[in-house]
C-alpha cells in the first residue's frame, strides 16, 4: 500500500479538509516537528520550510481521485482547497490508525492563518538553536514579513500548547 501517500489523505480527513496549499505545507511540517511519522523531506523556501515530495504526494492523490483539489481565484492569486474524496475514504480505511492526538493538533493548527503558520513553521526549522538564534535566522530569512515580538511570542506559546497536547 501507498503508506505515506495513506497518511496525507488522512490527515486532510482529520482536517475536514484544508484550504490552501502553504496551509496545507506548514500544518503537515509542524505535525512532522511535533514527531507525528511524516516522511516528507523539507528545505527552506520563499514561504518558510516546502516539501516537494509532499506537493508531488497530493499531485498524485489528485490524480488518483483520492483528494479533490477545488482552485478559487482570489484575484491576484489562486487558492486550492483540498477535500477527501469517497474513493479517498475507502483508501484510508485500509490504512494504520493516526494517532489521537494528531487531531487534537489538527484542529489547533487549522483555526490559525496561512501567516502564522509560516512563522511557526520557520521558528521550528531552526529549532536546533537557541531561541534568541531562531528568532534572528527568523528576521533574516522574513525580513519582509515585520513579524513583531507579540507574534513571535504567541507561535513560541502555540508550538508549547501543541507540544502539551501531544504528551496528554
Amino acid at each position: 500500500m501507498l503508506r505515506e501517500h495513506a497518511k496525507i489523505v488522512q490527515f486532510v480527513s482529520m482536517a475536514d479538509g484544508v484550504t490552501g496549499r502553504k496551509k496545507l505545507q506548514k500544518m503537515i511540517y509542524i505535525a512532522k516537528k511535533m514527531d507525528f511519522p511524516f516522511q516528507e523531506k523539507y528545505e527552506l523556501h520563499m514561504y518558510g520550510p516546502y516539501s516537494e515530495e509532499l506537493t508531488l504526494r497530493v499531485e498524485e492523490l489528485c490524480e488518483m481521485g483520492f483528494l479533490d483539489e477545488t482552485p478559487e481565484d482570489k484575484g491576484s492569486y489562486m487558492q486550492y482547497s483540498y477535500k477527501v474524496t469517497e474513493e479517498g475514504s475507502r483508501f484510508i480505511g485500509e490504512a494504520d490508525e493516526a494517532p489521537a492526538a494528531l487531531g487534537d493538533c489538527i484542529v489547533r493548527m487549522k483555526e490559525k492563518s496561512s501567516r502564522f503558520l509560516e512563522l511557526v513553521s520557520t521558528l521550528l526549522y531552526f529549532d536546533h538553536l537557541p531561541r534568541e538564534e531562531q528568532i534572528t535566522n527568523l528576521h533574516i530569512v522574513k525580513n519582509k514579513l515585520n513579524f513583531s515580538e507579540a507574534e513571535i511570542a504567541e507561535a513560541f506559546s502555540f508550538m508549547d500548547e501543541l507540544a502539551g497536547c501531544i504528551r496528554q
